[in-house]
């Protein structure tokens, strides 16, 4: 079993950074594959970006590329999303994922956090 918390979340201006943390705890980290997702009000999840355990593969939504980036610190069991540029449609409150998964990114995953809160004013 592996506990995700989410933190980093705030309201800024349009064209701030936040960076964005998804602690793990109950199991190490290794081998775990994690996505943040997002999910805006009256609109469905959507993936935002994907890291491999290892971090040697990163996967981002073409809605974020060149904003954000995803890294990790297995040492600490965290993965960071850095949000840079930040939009009014950024707003969202934001996930983090994770499953057991040693080579790559898998599609679905089986553990989530409780979400952290992004907002975004123009």
């Amino acid at each position: 079993q592996v506990q995700l918390v989410e933190s980093g979340g705030g309201l800024l201006q349009a064209g701030g950074s936040l960076r964005l943390s998804c602690a793990a705890s109950g199991r190490t980290f290794s081998n775990y594959a994690v996505g943040w997702f997002r999910q805006a009000p009256g609109k469905e999840r959507e993936f935002v970006a994907a890291i491999s355990w290892s971090g040697g593969s990163t996967y981002y939504a073409d809605s974020v590329k060149a904003r954000f980036t995803i890294s990790r610190d297995n040492a600490k069991n965290t993965v960071y999303l850095q949000m840079n540029s930040l939009k009014p449609e950024d707003t969202a409150v934001y996930y983090c994922a994770a499953r057991f998964f040693p080579a790559g990114v898998p599609y679905e995953y089986d553990y989530w956090g409780q979400g952290t809160q992004v907002t975004v004013s123009s």
